[in-house]
């Protein structure tokens, strides 16, 4: 099961308030670009790239998300929900699609009654991801042609805990590694704060984020599922073992937490057409 299984995790749950009124009376997940909502694109990239397995978390407006699921996947149910453990948060949907001789699971992390952030939303949807060996985190205002299969494999191949991918661009909030590219923690270039447990060195590597990251599940399964920044639990796994990062150079990436980078990325892709 875990050898053909490509998970993908989609973060999904977010308020999207940087939209302003975008965002107002639908999720981030569904504002469109290019008449397409974000969502379907990321879905549609992943895909494509034989992801067959993916998870989507919910929150803000997430019924609405759940309406577009079922238009995405007319087998999908969307009253069709069963409960994992003692809590109503593990609330549940999932359905099988087929696009040509592959089946593609989509599954669906209900955090309409606590939104979990970005590291909570990964220990909350672990269950889902029992059956695979590691697990792509999407952002889903990330829009990029990055060949994520070939990372997916290659991270599957190794024995590092988790890779986050980089890049050398302006940024304000940095990644910092070591000089062996082991994860310390963040810097923000403007107000000079550092989280990481140490001093920061001074022969360290500042980098930044570009919202796609790969873990592996075992090393998750001893936190409590709980509301928390996914950096501070690699701060913790990096204690131990091997969080590092690994550069991209797409041909294009986009984060669109504006109407600004939205705009932008909608010409460029226009242009390229």
């Amino acid at each position: 099961m875990k050898r053909n299984r490509r998970t993908a995790f989609i973060l999904a749950a977010g308020l999207g308030t940087r939209l302003n009124e975008l965002t107002s009376n639908k999720p981030k997940a569904l504002v469109s670009i290019n008449n397409k909502p974000l969502l379907k694109v990321v879905l549609e990239e992943l895909i494509k790239q034989d992801f067959n397995h993916i998870v989507i978390n919910i929150h803000h407006f997430g019924e609405q998300i759940l309406e577009f699921l079922k238009e995405f996947s007319t087998g999908l149910n969307v009253g069709d929900f069963f409960t994992r453990g003692e809590s109503s948060r593990f609330a549940r949907v999932s359905t099988t699609l087929r696009f040509g001789r592959n089946d593609v699971i989509i599954e669906v992390s209900d955090e309409r009654p606590l939104l979990m952030d970005t590291g909570g939303a990964i220990l909350q949807a672990l269950p889902y991801f029992a059956d695979s060996k590691a697990v792509l985190v999407h952002n889903v205002d990330v829009l990029t042609n990055v060949d994520l299969k070939g990372f997916y494999d290659d991270f599957c191949r190794c024995d590092d805990a988790a890779w986050l991918l980089t890049q050398e661009r302006n940024s304000k909030r940095k990644l910092v590694f070591d000089n062996q590219d082991n994860f310390l923690g963040r810097y923000n270039t403007e107000t000079k704060e550092y989280d990481g447990k140490d001093i920061m060195p001074y022969n360290c590597k500042l980098l930044s984020f570009s919202g796609i990251h790969l873990f592996k599940p075992e090393y998750f399964k001893d936190f409590e599922a709980k509301p928390c920044y996914v950096f501070k639990l690699y701060q913790q796994i990096a204690e131990n073992h091997r969080v590092t990062s690994k550069p991209i150079q797409p041909d294009y990436w986009f984060d669109l937490g504006t109407q600004e980078q939205l705009k932008n990325a909608e010409l460029w892709l226009s242009s390229k057409r």
